[in-house]
């Protein structure tokens, strides 16, 4: 998988760095980082569908690009969000999750994968959208729950841009420090119990085609952090889907703050985790299961 740091930079700076705070507060930011988003899918060969709505006459879409199943109209849903929280550039929440989507748009390209394999770019995750019915991906879940979308797994890329291998750089909900690593070095997959079984099967191709260290846990959904991403709108309309996340405000210091900007994410190993996931997405994708 032909994944360069430097795309993976090029991508948040552009994002973090030349457009930075983009949300409804800011429109002329959040339609700069839509139109960014759409001209890179465009320059890939994708068709781009925007689902378009307003927020007190600003308009929000999501984004989507897709290629189509060669024997199975079941989608696997692969979504970031591209909006960042008020004064915030957010490189790594979530510029990481957006900057990694664009190298696997780009590389499933060339793929012809047996099931449909959607890639949808969310507005209006952060507050005061998120858990409302303005979230981007609620009003995305709400329109496939409709159509009758076959969404066989969800996953939300959400903040993956930040490691530390010191010790005490990790930490958790109560309880939870008892049975993972202290050490913030590990990507994590996060799952409500429902999702835990297509979550595993994850982990595993993923763990079979990486060596990056990957922690995964799957458990209430009222437990702190395990609701805090796109992932919550498809729980809501009855899909399975988990999050992909460094843990975020588990981690990253600079979480939901100014200092949110390009320099503080870890490219080399943002690299082998976009490296780690294409691979773990193109095997489900191409050899599905339930």
């Amino acid at each position: 998988m032909d994944v360069t740091a430097d795309a993976l930079r090029a991508h948040v700076e552009r994002l973090a760095g030349e457009i930075g705070e983009r949300n409804v507060f800011c429109p002329a930011s959040l339609a700069a980082a839509k139109t960014y988003i759409e001209e890179t899918w465009w320059a890939q060969g994708y068709d781009v569908t925007a689902q378009r709505y307003q927020i007190s006459g600003v308009e929000c879409a999501n984004l989507e690009v897709a290629r189509s199943g060669t024997a199975s109209s079941d989608v696997l849903l692969i979504g970031a969000h591209y909006d960042s929280v008020q004064g915030c550039p957010g490189a790594n929440d979530n510029g990481s999750g957006v900057a990694a989507m664009l190298e696997l748009t780009r590389l499933f390209a060339r793929l012809e994968p047996v099931l449909t394999v959607r890639f949808v770019a969310f507005v209006n995750e952060e507050p005061p959208f998120f858990a409302t019915e303005e979230q981007g991906s609620l009003v995305y879940a709400k329109a496939a729950h409709a159509r009758g979308d076959r969404i066989r797994l969800m996953v939300a890329l959400e903040t993956i841009g930040y490691y530390r291998d010191t010790p005490g750089s990790q930490r958790y909900p109560p309880l939870f420090g008892l049975f993972y690593p202290d050490r913030g070095n590990f990507l994590g997959f996060v799952a409500d119990l429902r999702s835990r079984g297509a979550m595993h099967h994850l982990a595993r191709l993923f763990r079979a085609g990486s060596d990056f260290p990957l922690e995964h846990v799957a458990t209430f959904r009222a437990v702190p952090g395990v609701s805090w991403s796109d992932h919550w709108s498809f729980w809501r309309m009855g899909y399975r889907a988990f999050m992909v996340t460094d843990t975020a405000p588990f981690r990253y210091p600079y979480y939901h703050s100014a200092a949110d900007t390009p320099d503080k994410v870890c490219y080399p190993e943002l690299t082998r985790v976009t490296e780690g996931l294409c691979r773990a997405f193109a095997d489900y994708a191409l050899s599905p299961r339930d």
